[in-house]
């Protein structure tokens, strides 16, 4: 397999050395050993830390589609409605996947470049009266960060709808708040500025959220049901990943050693100088305005003397690998991913460097 010297995709990201380790060790059966729900729960505590919240946290084997799955088929049933606040592909994606399975779902849609806009979503969600809205923190493809979280679950609660937001690409990376922007079903996904693998997901839980799923009691393999009182009772659902829990044990414990705060004045420090350094060499930025790019990745706009797949290709013959994209933005948005171990200032403005070279 190719290797790049510089990797600077958004997700999955460079893994550690120290977080590399957990995968050195045999372990037993997790679901027969004392020390494995011991470090399960451990590891609870500390994303509670982390997310700031003090709900329920159920950590699952499998990549963050599966819990985007998993938060629609729990709190939904056929014929009821989802309100998707949307700026961007998996905003969108909220919807779709909700009408694969007979749900009545709107879109409250913003252009891709661009953010939500809190009246224009109260104003649907009182006329729709949906059950359930999503949000999306981190609009990966696009760039953006939605920064309006907190009024938007004030929304969702004021039409008595739960409020779930996918925040895969940004929690570790920027400001957020689980408890205080009223967050039922939070997402988090490991390969993004935890540094996994793309292994485990992570969703936060919050009793009204526990009320809902329990009265549409969905039993598929996304169901959170039988993790509720993961550990308390010893007992899962499935043979957990004992190897990729210690990761994020010891992923988490990392963010905390350097300091939540710290952590995200570094994702901040990070995407400023990606940006700078693309203003200077001419690349211009996808975001309708500078403010509204996240500080996990940023988006640029293929510059017009290239096609996107040769970009990429000149790119990775110096040995640099950043993202291209998806839907309409194919071929027309490449991004930097400036997440987790990826989040360098020095591993930045290498990668840039190589941009500038092939650019000019």
């Amino acid at each position: 397999m190719e290797r790049y010297r510089i990797g600077l995709v958004p997700g999955p990201v460079s893994v550690p050395p120290e977080i590399r380790a957990a995968w050195d060790y045999d372990y037993a059966s997790s679901d027969l050993e004392d020390e494995f729900f011991s470090l399960y729960n451990d590891t609870q505590e500390l994303t509670r830390k982390i997310l700031r919240t003090q709900n329920d946290i159920v950590i699952t084997s499998g990549e963050a589609m599966s819990i985007l799955w998993a938060s629609l088929k729990c709190t939904l049933k056929p014929g009821e409605k989802l309100l998707a606040v949307s700026s961007g592909l998996f905003g969108e994606g909220f919807a779709d996947m909700a009408r694969t399975f007979g749900v009545n779902a709107e879109v409250c849609a913003f252009d891709y470049d661009d953010v939500p806009d809190p009246e224009k979503v109260r104003e649907h969600a009182r006329k729709f009266q949906p059950k359930v809205i999503t949000a999306v923190h981190c609009e990966t493809p696009s760039g953006t960060l939605t920064p309006c979280l907190a009024e938007l679950g004030e929304i969702a609660h004021e039409v008595g709808a739960l409020f779930v937001v996918d925040f895969v690409s940004s929690a570790g990376g920027c400001e957020l708040d689980v408890d205080a922007c009223s967050i039922d079903i939070g997402l988090l996904g490991c390969q993004k500025v935890l540094s996994l693998t793309p292994c485990l997901s992570v969703s936060t839980i919050s009793p009204r959220a526990w009320e809902v799923i329990e009265g549409v009691n969905y039993a598929g393999y996304e169901s959170y049901n039988s993790w509720r009182e993961v550990p308390a009772k010893h007992y899962m659902p499935y043979t957990h990943d004992w190897q990729a829990v210690n990761a994020l044990n010891i992923s988490l414990n990392m963010i905390l050693r350097e300091g939540v705060s710290e952590a995200v004045t570094r994702h901040k420090n990070a995407a400023e100088l990606c940006r700078a350094l693309g203003r200077d060499m001419g690349l211009k930025l996808y975001p309708k305005h500078e403010e509204f790019c996240s500080p996990t990745v940023t988006a640029f706009y293929v510059p017009e003397k290239f096609t996107w797949p040769e970009l990429d290709s000149l790119l990775r013959e110096k040995g640099l690998a950043v993202g291209g994209n998806y839907g309409v933005l194919a071929g027309k948005v490449f991004r930097v991913g400036h997440m987790g171990s990826q989040a360098d200032n020095d591993l930045v403005r290498e990668g840039m460097s190589i941009i500038r070279e092939v650019i000019a």
